[in-house]
């Protein structure tokens, strides 16, 4: 691992990567950056509408240049979209230039989190539950692949997450020699 001063949060939809991201960041006083914000910034158009004209893999295809380009940056906290980990090089990329965080929490906490949300297309099907499940199944593996260091968000407010994360990395740097 090229180490870059980086830290790359992944997980599931609904676990709080852009808001621990953010506050993250700030605390370590870091540039904060959100893969899904910077592709609809770059495109001028959101995420639904990317999903509706260029369907899913349309989609994954822009996350793949967008996520090679944000990795590539210095000193950055990175909170990629729930499924940036379907893509290899996505993964191989954040493995190697960054500390990478699985941010994790129940199907029920993701559920109640992103209830609400519209914003999301995958979820947009009659039953999110039975989605989030089944995404998981399939992508809960790939978490685990790249992830250096896992955290449980469940009921927990940024700051508390914030501070597990960045005690970790201290931990972790220590026993990786960096």
């Amino acid at each position: 691992m090229d180490y870059l001063g980086n830290v790359f949060l992944v997980g599931p939809m609904g676990v709080g990567k852009t808001t621990i991201g953010r506050a993250l960041a700030a605390r370590m006083n870091l540039k904060f950056f959100d893969s899904d914000q910077e592709i609809e910034t770059a495109t001028g158009a959101d995420i639904p509408w990317i999903f509706d004209v260029e369907g899913e893999r349309g989609f994954r295809h822009r996350e793949v240049k967008m996520i090679n380009l944000l990795s590539g940056r210095k000193n950055i906290v990175l909170a990629t979209g729930g499924g940036a980990v379907l893509d290899e090089k996505n993964r191989t990329r954040l493995k190697k230039r960054g500390l990478v965080i699985y941010l994790c929490a129940s199907i029920k906490q993701q559920i109640e989190r992103t209830s609400r949300d519209r914003h999301r297309p995958l979820l947009q099907n009659g039953n999110p539950e039975q989605t989030i499940k089944d995404l998981m199944v399939v992508r809960e593996p790939l978490y685990l692949e790249v992830a250096d260091v896992v955290v449980d968000t469940n009921r927990r407010n940024p700051k508390s997450v914030s501070n597990e994360i960045i005690k970790q990395i201290k931990t972790h740097k220590q026993s990786s020699g960096s």
